[in-house]
């Protein structure tokens, strides 16, 4: 009888020791990721950024405006994958994955506004986003999930001195 609850421990032992490392990892690369993205977004807070077709008031003499694109494909980790295969039995919103394409969503943006920063513009409109879904059939439960984000807007001067949107 010994030997038949070592067989079924072990498995178990395992498997929850895989589960809490992919909670610690997974845990830190995000905090980390999520922490880079604040202060990435800090260093170009300066920059107008909306989803409005036209910006009032570009300057005459600057630059053509130009279309700008960003993409982000952020893996979920096991922990979430597993989480979301058991709130996928009792149903209900999967967190973890909402929090995922947070992360995609603001990446993507990030980088289609620092090309803008980086290239001498001052404002990005007509802000689109797309998703995708790479990693598998999400039907299926094949594959690993990703949230995959298109982000593209127009990047274009202002006239007179740049303006620091107001905070809501």
């Amino acid at each position: 009888m010994d030997l038949m609850w070592l067989q079924v421990l072990v498995p178990l032992g395992v498997v929850g020791l895989l589960l809490l490392l992919g909670a610690v990892v997974g845990g830190s690369r995000e905090r980390a990721h999520l922490a880079d993205l604040d202060r990435r977004e800090r260093a170009v807070a300066h920059m107008l950024v909306t989803g409005l077709r036209r910006v009032p008031g570009t300057a005459a003499a600057a630059p053509t405006p130009k279309l700008l694109t960003g993409e982000a494909a952020i893996g979920a980790d096991y922990l979430k994958t597993f989480v979301a295969g058991l709130r996928k039995l009792v149903g209900g919103e999967v967190r973890s994955y909402r929090k995922m394409l947070a992360r995609a969503r603001r990446e993507a943006t990030l980088r289609v506004v620092e090309a803008a920063a980086r290239e001498g513009y001052d404002a990005v409109y007509a802000l689109r986003l797309e998703s995708s879904d790479i990693g598998g059939n999400a039907l299926s439960g094949q594959g690993m999930p990703m949230a995959v984000i298109l982000a593209y807007g127009t990047a274009c001067r202002r006239a007179g001195p740049a303006q620091v949107p107001p905070q809501a």
